[in-house]
């Protein structure tokens, strides 16, 4: 049995990477219930919140589990929810994870998927000791593909039609940031 990973607060100078808490749950359905933010995903938005709340379980069980961290992102400036980031799949013999992100779309073209992921790509290497992170994004998805390579990720393949999203077969390409290559920004993350 692994250890349980305790989820990191982080920041930045914009943005407070923290564990969900059962009040992120209204937000958390708004997030997840709107068609046009998730219009990339490979599961359906959610109809009930409900989901919200097993979702916020789910983050809990990954920290006890010791398989990852899962992080509600509030915007510094007015302690607003923007969405969330994820370091899954954590795999410590093979030194490897998986990043992951889900933002409002008031969100986007600020930043902020970049910044809250550079956070925590910083607490992957330096504290999990990773060597390696993968990413995954559908092709249609050009602003996903966009954070990845400012973070450094390199575009290593295609899963030809490895989903279905909203009944249409996809394809997805899958990135990948290795510690040799991970070049942390020059300004310092405090974490806490």
């Amino acid at each position: 049995m692994r250890a349980s990973l305790p989820t990191p607060s982080l920041r930045t100078a914009r943005l407070r990477l923290r564990a969900f808490e059962d009040a992120d749950a209204n937000n958390l359905f708004a997030l997840h219930s709107s068609a046009h933010i998730l219009r990339y995903w490979d599961s359906p938005p959610w109809t009930e919140r409900s989901r919200a709340e097993k979702f916020i379980t789910a983050c809990r069980r990954m920290e006890q589990e010791g398989t990852g961290g899962r992080l509600a992102v509030d915007r510094v400036s007015d302690g607003a929810f923007i969405g969330w980031c994820t370091l899954n799949r954590w795999n410590p013999e093979y030194r490897s994870a998986s990043l992951g992100y889900c933002y409002d779309d008031a969100a986007w073209g600020h930043g902020y998927a970049t910044e809250a992921a550079r956070a925590l790509l910083r607490w992957a290497f330096d504290t999990l000791d990773l060597n390696r992170v993968q990413a995954e994004a559908d092709t249609r998805n050009v602003a996903s593909a966009r954070v990845l390579e400012k973070l450094g990720f390199v575009r290593e393949g295609t899963l030809r039609e490895d989903c279905v999203v909203n009944g249409d077969v996809s394809d997805s390409w899958v990135y990948g940031l290795l510690r040799r290559e991970w070049q942390p920004s020059s300004e310092p993350v405090p974490t806490h």
